[in-house]
């Protein structure tokens, strides 16, 4: 077994959580490889680790960040990736420090599911020129303006029909996996991760008029800036990389073909997650210090 590690160094428990993993995988004749931030923090050395390798997990130590940043390293190939949550939330994640090591066995023992996560893809466009590539999104692409905060104003399409013109701080369109990030954070809604939908959700909108939106999965969002331009408008996918978009261009999101390939261990599902980890619904049923 093949096993690739992606991590965030910032966090000090991960040289330690490192070589538990390595006395696991010693037990378990597992091959390690690793990026290189990570690899130098191992006991002993591992095969280094970049797109394109081969390995039959990807395992992220760090928060929704960092599974983000791994699931993009291997876009398209259809790895299975398993988080190990160092953060605070981490809901995409589904092992602790403390069940490493049993999270370990469980993937080995066949003990676990997988949830397929759609993503997006996007397109921007201008008269006359040729059409660029945005980075593959697992949460949300998001237009803005760069600089200092300042409304902005952006026409929206869904497929070739009108849905207005929005004056806002900027807009978000995510997937139902991303719905529980930044889109909740804006006030969107939560989207079960099954449910083949897209949520348009602007960023502190200037009108009381303005709702997010929930249309279907396959359907193509596109978004234009409205005069007047600001001096710079910026593209981000997944809040980790960004695109300028210039005068006159368009920028289309539309679901990819590709997905990712999510590892559960746990027995509770989605809503279980919800639970736990943003603390919904009351507090009756927890304990009181």
């Amino acid at each position: 077994m093949r096993l690739g590690i992606v991590g965030n160094p910032r966090y000090a428990e991960l040289r330690g959580l490192l070589a538990r993993l390595t006395v696991v995988a010693d037990g378990h004749g597992i091959a390690l490889s690793a990026e290189p931030e990570v690899a130098e923090l191992f006991p002993k050395a591992v095969a280094p680790l970049s797109a394109g390798s081969e390995v039959d997990l990807l395992l992220t130590f760090g928060g929704d960040g960092t599974l983000l940043r791994g699931a993009r390293m291997f876009y398209g190939q259809e790895t299975p990736v398993l988080g190990v949550n160092l953060g605070r939330v981490g809901f995409l994640t589904t092992a602790t420090p403390v069940t490493l090591e049993s999270a370990i066995d469980a993937f080995i023992a066949g003990a676990y599911r997988i949830e397929t996560r759609r993503t997006l893809e996007t397109t921007i466009t201008a008269e006359g020129k040729e059409p660029r590539r945005g980075e593959p999104a697992l949460n949300d692409v998001v237009i803005h303006k760069a600089g200092v905060a300042r409304v902005i104003h952006l026409r929206v399409w869904v497929d070739d029909e009108p849905v207005g013109q929005y004056s806002a701080d900027g807009i978000i369109v995510a997937t139902p996996t991303g719905s529980t990030a930044y889109s909740l954070s804006a006030g969107g809604p939560v989207v079960a991760p099954d449910v083949d939908a897209l949520v348009i959700t602007a960023i502190c909108p200037h009108t009381l008029a303005v709702r997010p939106i929930v249309v279907r999965g396959d359907a193509r969002v596109t978004m234009e800036v409205a005069p007047p331009v600001p001096e710079e408008v910026l593209v981000s996918f997944d809040g980790q990389l960004g695109a300028s978009v210039n005068p006159g261009e368009r920028v289309e999101v539309a679901r990819a073909s590709q997905s990712v390939r999510l590892v559960r261990l746990e027995p509770e599902g989605f809503f279980a997650r919800m639970r736990s980890k943003l603390q919904w619904g009351d507090l009756s049923d927890r304990e009181r210090p």
